[in-house]
């Protein structure tokens, strides 16, 4: 990819906390639909490099940034640009599940009545949809005004994802999303992530590698804060260009 039709892109990006560098000159594209994931050993910069395209890093102390950082051709950090409308454009799931203690449905539509959406057709129709591309309508079609804490994990993961849908992103930043889920729970999610991009671009951080292999229809690596190597995942894992990338998903270290 040139950058131009590219939906996230990171040019010689410097970034780190007080005097640490994390990310030490990191360029990268994502495409605008199907899954990135970016892969390597804990404290590599995966998560920092997640976070800033959607200045999640701007509430840690020292955080500090040099480069460019592009959502879909803009500047992320653009004055002019409001930090809400960026997060509406770029949605994230974190690690752990974090619903709020509210209804399935006033999860699901929280961001859109924070958007002025007030007309109850559309609501119903953003929660349905949002819902349904989640892959969870049919779980909880019965249970919208139960709460979102009474939902297994794995349930309550993927209301995460519809919430971060109902405010129609074009991107959706994933921080390890099945570390703490079983195996049926993460299977599913991966199903719910692999429908969600092709329509979206979805850029995953994932510990697992088994996972990048399954989902992600390109990896990027990272270590000690620099980027190895990037390309089709297939590639990646069954021909890797670097030596380091080869030990590494071979599992000589990580």
């Amino acid at each position: 990819m040139s950058g131009a039709g590219a939906a996230l892109v990171t040019r010689n990006l410097v970034a780190g906390f007080e005097n640490t560098e994390v990310l030490k000159g990191v360029t990268v594209e994502v495409p605008p639909r199907g899954v990135t994931a970016l892969i390597g050993p804990s404290g590599c910069g995966k998560s920092t490099l997640l976070r800033c395209f959607n200045r999640m890093n701007d509430h840690l102390p020292g955080f500090f940034r040099r480069g460019e950082v592009l959502v879909e051709g803009r500047d992320a950090y653009d004055p002019s640009w409001p930090l809400e409308a960026l997060r509406f454009q770029v949605g994230m799931v974190f690690q752990k599940p974090n619903p709020f203690p509210l209804s399935v449905r006033e999860n699901v539509l929280f961001g859109p009545r924070l958007a002025g959406v007030s007309k109850s057709d559309i609501l119903e129709e953003i929660l349905v949809r949002s819902l349904t591309r989640a892959q969870l309508w049919d779980e909880v079609k019965d249970r919208l005004g139960a709460s979102a804490l009474e939902f297994s994990g794995g349930q309550q993961q993927r209301l995460c994802i519809a919430r971060a849908l109902a405010s129609a992103p074009g991107i959706v930043l994933l921080d390890e999303p099945a570390s703490a889920l079983d195996p049926i729970a993460t299977a599913k999610l991966e199903e719910t992530i692999r429908e969600l991009a092709q329509e979206i671009a979805v850029l995953l951080v994932t510990h697992n590698m088994q996972q990048a292999a399954r989902v992600a229809h390109r990896t990027a690596f990272l270590y000690l804060g620099r980027l190895v190597e990037e390309g089709e995942t297939t590639q990646l894992f069954a021909a890797p260009r670097e030596k380091l990338t080869e030990e590494y998903v071979t599992g000589r270290f990580g």
